[in-house]
């Protein structure tokens, strides 16, 4: 209970509460003396692999009944809040709340291969070749980094106070960020060059993500709506609304015709919504969690989305997507479930981001 409600105070000290028109005055982020640094050559507790994931089967509505843990990779100190995974599937990218420190790990071994410095990182993202790793931190700043040599290429300050989200465009050529100044701002991805900025929401734009043609970005905010933007125009082209509390994350289908949203903070909205791209239509109202809806991952296939609960509903839900029915609750095991999950891009792996670890959900053969 302690960690929960240590947890709950530093998310609630980093995010605005309410849909306010305005944002609430944040002070200026400086380094916090407590928590000590991390030394990159500080070695990682043995978390290598003992299960072969060659041998799981794709996760689907079908199985479900069977999904269990497959393995653990411990190594982070505090609550892991934001996950991300290589298009190829080796590579997974996790940053603990409380921390300075993304961790990378190798999926084929189960360890830690590399350890990246960025004060609370809340969103990461890899580029679809897989070759670099964006992270956007409470510090205002993106960086770049090379996933190969673990070194950092390049970081660009904006959105003033602090970051929300950040997302790769399906090319490659450009990356989106969301921040405290109510703006998303676009970026030249080889330069860091600023190449434009989109305004409409009235308070933190918590999430962003691509369609999955890159013409398309969908954002989430804390003054309860999701908007959808023409890439190329720049243009806002559907104001999506229906939530009660802020968005806290915004997810694209793989086949780019529906979106899916998720609800929280203050107004108890805690709902997961998926909305029509096409038309801007709401589809369903996805009811089950009973507290802050954080994490959102669509299955590759489609067919299944997920969600994660944050502090008294510390579980994930998947629901089918073509009915709206709840198919499977994961309910806290061994610290497996928290704020953040994700699929691997063959299906096989759920991942998830627990107390103080990272933990992978397959369906053995």
């Amino acid at each position: 209970m302690k960690r929960k409600m240590h947890l709950q105070l530093v998310l609630l000290s980093i995010l605005l509460v309410g849909c306010q028109t305005s944002p609430l005055t944040t002070p200026t982020a400086t380094p916090d003396p407590t928590i000590a640094p991390v030394p990159t050559s500080t070695p990682a507790p043995d978390t290598r692999s003992t299960v072969d994931l060659s041998t799981l089967s794709i996760i689907t509505a079908e199985t479900l009944d069977q999904l269990v843990i497959v393995d653990v990779l411990l190594g982070h100190a505090s609550a892991v809040h934001t996950v991300a995974i290589a298009p190829d599937g080796r590579l997974v990218a996790s940053a603990e709340i409380e921390g300075r420190y993304i961790r990378l790990w190798d999926l084929d071994t189960g360890s830690e291969i590399g350890v990246l410095k960025h004060r609370i990182p809340m969103g990461l993202a890899f580029s679809p070749d897989g070759e670099l790793l964006a992270s956007a931190g409470t510090d205002g700043e993106i960086r770049l980094w090379d996933v190969g040599t673990l070194t950092e290429l390049s970081v660009t300050e904006s959105h003033g106070l602090g970051l929300r989200g950040v997302a790769f465009s399906p090319d490659g050529t450009l990356v989106a960020s969301g921040g405290v100044d109510e703006a998303i701002r676009l970026w030249d991805a080889d330069t860091g060059t600023e190449v434009a900025v989109l305004r409409g929401h009235s308070n933190d734009v918590n999430s962003v993500s691509f369609s999955p043609d890159g013409t398309l970005l969908a954002s989430g905010s804390a003054d309860c709506s999701v908007r959808l933007w023409d890439v190329e125009s720049e243009e806002q082209t559907s104001l999506l609304e229906g939530h009660s509390g802020e968005v806290n994350s915004v997810t694209f289908s793989p086949d780019g015709t529906k979106l899916a949203s998720s609800g929280g903070w203050v107004v108890e909205d805690n709902t997961v919504r998926l909305w029509d791209v096409a038309s801007g239509r709401q589809l369903a109202v996805l009811e089950g969690h009973t507290d802050n809806v954080w994490g959102l991952a669509f299955s590759p296939d489609g067919g299944l989305l997920a969600s994660a609960g944050l502090f008294s509903d510390s579980t994930v839900r998947l629901w089918d997507v073509h009915t709206g029915a709840e198919l499977a609750v994961l309910e806290e095991t061994e610290g497996c479930t928290g704020a953040a999950l994700v699929f691997s891009p063959d299906g096989r792996l759920l991942i998830t981001g627990g107390s103080t670890s990272i933990c992978l959900w397959g369906v053995p053969l």
